[in-house]
C-alpha cells in the first residue's frame, strides 16, 4: 500500500518534480512533469514523446524518484510506446489540464509513463 502522506501530496498539486539518472552521464536530473493520478498509479506524459531526454534516460533506468512538496518515493516506471497504447493517457492528460494546454505544450503521443505506487 502506498504512503497516505505521498498520495495526498500529489492529490494537492498539478505538477510535480521527478529525478532520472542520465543515461549517460550517470548525473541525477530534476525535472518539473504534469502528471495523472489514477488510483494507486501516476501517469507521466513526456511532452516530445518518445524523444524526451527524461523518457530515453527512463529507458536506460526505469529508476525515478517522484517529489511532491517535500514527500519523495522512488519508484519503477513502465514505459509505453506507441500511439494506441498512449491515447488513454493522453484522455486522462486532456481532462485534467485541458485539451488546449495538452495541445500547446505536448507535440507528440507516442510515449507514456506508468507509475505503481
Amino acid at each position: 500500500m502506498p504512503a497516505e502522506a505521498l498520495l495526498n501530496s500529489l492529490r494537492r498539486r498539478k505538477e510535480i518534480r521527478i529525478i532520472v539518472q542520465g543515461r549517460r552521464t550517470g548525473r541525477r536530473i530534476t525535472l518539473p512533469v504534469w502528471f495523472v493520478l489514477d488510483d494507486n498509479t501516476l501517469w507521466l506524459l513526456p511532452v516530445s514523446g518518445s524523444r524526451s531526454q527524461w523518457f530515453r534516460n527512463l529507458r536506460a533506468n526505469p529508476s525515478l524518484v517522484i517529489g511532491a512538496g517535500e514527500r519523495r518515493a522512488t519508484r519503477t516506471a513502465e514505459l509505453l510506446t506507441g500511439r494506441a497504447r498512449v491515447r488513454s493517457v493522453v484522455e486522462r492528460f486532456r481532462k485534467k489540464y485541458g485539451r488546449a494546454d495538452v495541445a500547446r505544450y505536448y507535440s507528440r503521443f507516442d510515449a507514456a509513463v506508468k507509475v505503481p505506487l
